[in-house]
């Protein structure tokens, strides 16, 4: 089993009578990405600011790797980067220039480092061109080549990708794998955008209302987001039975309307409608459909409380 570089456990965080986050525990294994999923204002960004000591928790313990006094969380958290809020740069600097004053201000050799994160993260070509002209997408990259240069074992990263358009999305995506398949580097990212979260992680926290809902691997939630085949009748009265009892499927849920989800024998759709016909059951519709993880985590909270990307389409579960 791998090692477990960060563990929370019954995170409590408190504004005088407003609690924001409420008995928060979860654990970060090495080399995985760690999704932490929730509607925006669910208590992401307060967990994320007490890993990396931007406030005290008002209960509750962090460990990371391993140490949890004042001082060992201290050294921990030299061996990671925060990206929590915007990353600062100075506009009318390039990126090297950039680069070359915060390796000033670390104390870190310059140009060899500089060199190698500016290339990590596809910002080598940018030459002169100064960071007000740069895209959105290219100025977080900046900002993660920023905190590349102290060579951190884990990423811990605030929705990275709100804001940037499609392209600037993939761009850090695509970036993200990279470090972690390539550089070994373990992140924790939170995001309310479901699509991006089930294209990128190996494991996901689930949060709603400063509570943690559930816990649970990408290869787990695969196979409970799998692909099933609604039918629906004119009368779905005798719909569950004819399917048991004349088919012998019993691997299918009934909806409140009283429709079917079908998950086995989704290849026999022929037999299953004729069979339904020799019964007196007329099928309205009959669709293949895939879930996602928004529905997944719709069906958890039992609300729609769930915060969209305008124009980005929820993917299929993490293949």
């Amino acid at each position: 089993m791998s090692e477990i570089i960060l563990d929370v456990q019954h995170l409590t965080k408190q504004y005088l009578k407003h609690t924001v986050v409420r008995d928060v525990s979860f654990q970060v294994q090495q080399g995985t990405i760690c999704g932490l999923i929730g509607p925006n204002g669910a208590g992401k960004t307060t967990i994320m600011k007490a890993l990396g000591g931007l406030i005290a928790p008002t209960s509750g313990s962090i460990s990371l790797f391993g140490e949890k006094t004042e001082a060992g969380l201290a050294h921990s958290r030299s061996r990671m980067c925060f990206l929590i809020e915007t990353p600062y740069a100075k506009q009318e600097m390039t990126a090297r220039e950039n680069l070359k004053k915060l390796c000033m201000q670390k104390g870190i050799p310059a140009e060899d480092q500089i060199d190698r994160v500016l290339n990590l993260v596809g910002l080598a070509d940018t030459g002169k061109k100064q960071v007000r002209n740069f895209s959105l997408g290219m100025r977080q990259r900046l900002g993660i080549a920023g905190a590349l240069l102290s060579n951190p074992e884990v990423m811990v990263l605030d929705e990275p990708v709100n804001g940037l358009d499609p392209e600037g999305i993939v761009e850090i995506r695509n970036l993200l794998l990279k470090l972690n398949r390539e550089e070994h580097i373990t992140i924790l990212i939170s995001s309310h955008l479901l699509t991006e979260l089930s294209l990128l992680c190996t494991d996901y926290v689930i949060i709603r209302s400063g509570e943690v809902i559930r816990r649970i691997t990408a290869d787990e939630l695969k196979r409970e987001c799998h692909e099933y085949f609604r039918i629906s009748a004119a009368d779905n009265t005798m719909l569950p039975a004819v399917l048991q009892n004349q088919l012998g499927i019993t691997d299918f849920t009934t909806e409140k309307d009283g429709s079917v989800r079908l998950y086995e024998r989704t290849g026999e759709i022929e037999r299953i409608s004729r069979t339904l016909y020799e019964n007196g059951i007329i099928p309205v519709e009959m669709h293949m459909h895939d879930a996602n993880l928004e529905q997944y985590y719709m069906n958890l909270v039992g609300d729609t409380d769930v915060q969209r990307d305008e124009g980005t389409v929820i993917s299929d579960c993490p293949a």
